[in-house]
């Protein structure tokens, strides 16, 4: 079955006069097995906006998301008026390419060979110059580091936008816990899949979830055939697989799921990487930058900036309730010029400068007046600065130790033995207020004001008509740190996280002077614990004094994580805790650049959940996704001299 295709898009938003289907043609291109892949073929224009039919060089997004999407206007109506073909192809079995129907999420097997087979079809066709160069976000730019693994002779350059490296560490099981958001990002991938489009009862089914999301994900163990997912077989067994797999086995070291150990293949071309600070995947785009950058002869570069993921792409200067100024505003109308300039570069041979550029730009957190500005919202500020390595040479790592007293001091405890105790009850967890999350949909109810569901749309049409309603679940970025109704997991008296008893906090006196952290971080903890197996988890603010503005003063979230304590060693190889004994772990947190300003605290909160952005570990020791109950667990933070927990910060030298 192919689906209709959109001439037009009504009521698109084009950046000019030019319609950008005006000199365009669908094709089907054919891979080495004899699947055809559809893709949107849109040539280059003069002025007046007549097809220039001499050889050009062509920008390829391969998607996951419906090629014919509208939210490509702005860029299929801009590089062709720029001297490039663009070329937009939907995944196997995905929307009007052919395929078995098998689609497993962002597993699959066959990108990179798909992606070599179409970057040289396209080098083959006469409206082709032979330089091709990728781009696209997410999924879209998942498959552009696997496809670079394959080599294609033809593929110029990249732009890679906020994508994973590895699924396990990076999508769907940051330290070893279950990332739920991706439980929502795979029903909406469900939506508009091949598997669901003659059973609108399954389309029906999965609508439905996403209005019962917040019970779903409350409700585990899952059980297979029993969910939604069961109508749509494959993606399914993905989020079984994300669910349940929780050792790092040979499921998860394929390079369609994790590129890391395979970099060596990657090819030696001109790569820029994007970011954001509250982006789940920043770890990841900042590991890539360093590998790329050793590994190849050809430049990589790397933008970080304020965003949560995807919204570089919009006009907005804010994050959550937190607003960076007018320089944090990117959009397509600065996001396209730039982006071209890189590809002007590589693929045109013009010598525009990107030689002499810094290999990284950065936003800067931080140094507003801390008021509520006319929105609403945190006027936190910040600025864009150029550097030359990640991470920074000058930085300097600078361990901040926990203490008992909740102090976070420079200088080591002495004592002979300290510690915190708290009880972590899986089935009253830490509510998620804010954080680096992505696809978190959710639509409310019909009794909450949604829509009624009782008519499926039709194949194509499933994600935008039902996902319209939708909104997240969890707010991407930082908000302040106070339980609020609705969100799930809070209950009254809506309480500031720093005043339950499962949240341990350690801050700093407030500081005299600003201090700057940019760069990766850690914790490293001294645990124990009542259970077999428990979480720790780890967050990093910055402490707003009160003001009129912020009576509680502002707790502002930077950047958290999470360990699985059975993985403490090992990825692969899961242990058991002994109760009573003290273990050495290490909570990795995504890298982050914020200034402190003086008179504000640097704080860490140490606790065992962060619900839902990960799910409750259950502390039985049970398999991964089977377990058969729930119990409360005792867990101990060592402080003492011996047991010395700390948070290591890069801090930048004043000048």
């Amino acid at each position: 079955m192919i689906l209709p295709h959109p001439a037009s898009r009504e009521g698109s938003e084009i950046t000019s006069g030019f319609d950008p289907y005006a000199q365009y043609e669908e094709v089907m291109i054919p891979m080495r097995d004899g699947v055809r892949l559809a893709a949107d073929v849109h040539f280059p224009v003069d002025e007046d906006g007549a097809r220039i039919t001499d050889p050009a060089p062509v920008l390829l997004v391969r998607t996951s998301y419906d090629k014919s999407k509208s939210e490509w206007d702005t860029v299929r109506d801009y590089y062709p008026r720029h001297g490039y073909v663009f070329v937009n192809q939907d995944l196997r079995s995905r929307f009007r390419s052919e395929g078995d129907g098998r689609y497993y999420h962002t597993c699959n097997p066959w990108e990179g060979e798909d992606g070599y087979d179409t970057v040289e079809w396209i080098a083959r066709q006469p409206w082709s110059n032979g330089k091709v160069g990728t781009l696209g976000s997410s999924h879209r730019g998942i498959v552009q580091t696997v496809m670079a693994l394959h080599r294609p002779p033809h593929l110029v350059a990249q732009w890679v936008e906020q994508a994973p490296t590895n699924i396990y560490a990076h999508e769907a099981r940051e330290g070893g816990a279950m990332c739920f958001h991706m439980a929502a990002a795979i029903h909406n991938h469900a939506l508009d899949s091949h598997e669901l489009r003659d059973n609108p009862e399954g389309v029906l089914a999965v609508a439905k979830t996403f209005q019962n999301m917040r019970e779903f994900l409350s409700s585990t163990p899952w059980k297979r055939g029993q969910i939604a997912l069961s109508n749509a077989p494959h993606m399914e067994e993905t989020l079984f697989n994300y669910y349940t797999a929780g050792e790092y086995d040979e499921w998860w070291a394929n390079e369609n799921l994790d590129q890391t150990p395979y970099l060596d293949r990657h090819a030696d071309i001109p790569v820029i990487l994007t970011g954001g600070w509250w982006d789940p995947f920043a770890g990841g785009t900042a590991d890539l930058f360093v590998d790329l950058t050793r590994r190849n002869k050809n430049p990589t570069h790397m933008v970080f900036g304020p965003w949560a993921h995807g919204t570089q792409r919009t006009d907005a200067t804010h994050e959550g309730d937190v607003d960076f100024g007018p320089d944090a505003r990117w959009g397509f109308s600065k996001f396209n010029p730039i982006r071209r300039r890189w590809f002007d570069r590589w693929l045109k041979d013009e010598e525009n400068g990107v030689d002499d550029d810094s290999p990284i730009i950065l936003f800067v957190m931080g140094g507003g007046d801390g008021k509520k500005n006319a929105d609403g919202r945190l006027n936190h500020g910040g600025y864009w600065r150029k550097e030359q390595e990640w991470p920074l040479e000058r930085a300097e790592n600078t361990n901040f130790y926990l203490r008992a007293d909740g102090g976070l001091r420079t200088d080591p405890p002495d004592s002979e033995e300290s510690s915190i105790t708290y009880t972590f009850d899986p089935d009253n967890p830490v509510p998620t207020l804010g954080g680096n999350v992505a696809g978190f949909s959710v639509i409310d109810k019909p009794e909450e004001g949604g829509p009624v569901f009782d008519e499926a749309p039709p194949p194509g049409r499933q994600a935008d008509d039902i996902l319209q309603y939708s909104y997240s679940l969890v707010t991407p970025g930082p908000i302040h740190q106070r339980e609020q109704p609705g969100l799930l997991a809070c209950s009254e008296p809506y309480g500031l996280l720093a005043d339950r008893p499962d949240v341990i906090t350690f801050e700093t006196e407030p500081l005299s002077q600003d201090v700057e952290i940019t760069g990766p971080i850690e914790v490293n903890l001294y645990v124990s614990s009542s259970a077999p197996d428990t979480d720790f988890t780890a967050k990093l603010l910055d402490i707003y004094p009160p003001s009129d503005d912020y009576p509680d003063g502002y707790h502002m979230n930077l950047c958290d994580s999470i360990l699985r304590c059975r993985y403490r060693d090992s990825w692969t190889e899961p242990e058991m805790m002994s109760p009573g004994t003290v273990y050495p772990i290490t909570v990795e947190l995504t890298p982050t650049s914020n200034v402190f300003k003086a008179g504000h605290r640097i704080r860490v909160d140490i606790s065992s959940s962060n619900f839902p952005r990960f799910d409750a570990n259950p502390n039985t020791g049970e398999a991964m996704g089977r377990h058969t109950r729930t119990q409360s667990a005792q867990n101990t933070v060592h402080l003492d001299a011996t047991h010395p927990s700390h948070i290591v910060l890069p801090v930048i030298p004043v000048d």
